[in-house]
């Protein structure tokens, strides 16, 4: 074991914390192997290793910490293999706990009314009433958004062009709530803070194109001043608008075009959203629900 994070540290340049964290992950290995009575690594097999992943899970242990032990000790394992230290390698073929799947932090509609009432005609007003309008009826993300030049939007067909991760572009349909903010942006704040020639839709006071940490600060400041004490990430409208879509009874592969995502495994978490709320729905309204059928 010393060995092992000697060449961490050394070949592989492995950061202090991280050589401390294996070093306390080794050590419970270790303590672990010597109540099984192995004192060498020869000895060890994969049922051992596995029954210490099982362990670790039944100490109650997170899934994500106990899949940081594993990497300790396969990669323990699979060096003293690589030096010849042992004939073969008993963790290899034992995987990490799979973690729980988190349900996306979500706002309930009247939250996001109330985030969307934002006050004032000032021009900056109106660009923030716009933007937050604008995440929300699209489901883009704050990057996709503050990357976006004016001649994306198309007002006649109620659409929006949007720059995706990997360069994959998507036409996402926007609300008529959203297109009339935009509207009044344009026409009325846009040409006061175009200091300068630019294609970028939203701008900052300098006339430049908006940044993704104005855009989130635009967003913490109107969770505020809506009184919303649920915690407001960049993702929230996101996600708000993809639960929204799926209790609505929208097809995850069309919320899956809509966010963009690459595979259909990624959108299906929201469908968690809305079996819970059946759940609840079920539990309250059915004569039978707590007693069974």
């Amino acid at each position: 074991m010393r060995a092992y994070l000697d060449h961490l540290a050394v070949e592989r340049g492995t950061a202090r914390n991280t050589l401390d964290s294996y070093g306390r992950d080794l050590r419970r290995y270790a303590a672990h192997l010597a109540g099984k009575n192995v004192a060498d690594l020869t000895d060890v097999t994969e049922p051992l290793v596995g029954d210490f992943l099982a362990t670790l899970r039944e100490s109650g242990l997170a899934a994500s910490s106990a899949a940081r032990t594993l990497v300790a000790v396969r990669g323990l394992h699979r060096f003293a293999h690589r030096e010849g230290l042992t004939p073969h390698d008993p963790a290899r073929a034992v995987r990490p706990p799979t973690p729980p799947r988190r349900l996306p932090k979500a706002l309930p509609v009247d939250d996001v009314l109330k985030l969307l009432d934002g006050p004032g005609d000032t021009p900056a007003q109106l660009r923030d009433r716009a933007l937050l309008e604008l995440l929300y009826s699209s489901g883009a993300r704050i990057s996709e958004v503050v990357g976006l030049d004016v001649d994306d939007v198309d007002a006649t067909e109620r659409t929006v062009l949007l720059d995706g991760k990997g360069g994959k572009q998507r036409v996402v349909p926007v609300g008529r709530p959203a297109l009339q903010a935009l509207d009044a942006y344009l026409v009325r704040a846009r040409p006061t803070l175009a200091k300068r020639g630019t294609p970028a839709l939203f701008l900052n006071a300098r006339g430049g194109r908006l940044s993704r940490q104005t855009a989130w600060h635009v967003l913490k400041t109107a969770a505020e001043r809506a009184g919303i004490e649920a915690q407001v990430s960049p993702h929230t409208l996101r996600h708000s608008f993809a639960t929204h879509l799926m209790e609505g009874g929208a097809d995850v592969r069309v919320v899956q075009e809509l966010l963009g995502h690459a595979s259909v495994t990624t959108t299906q978490v929201y469908t968690l959203v809305t079996v819970n709320t059946l759940r609840e729905v079920y539990a309250t309204a059915h004569p039978r629900a707590s007693g069974g059928i």
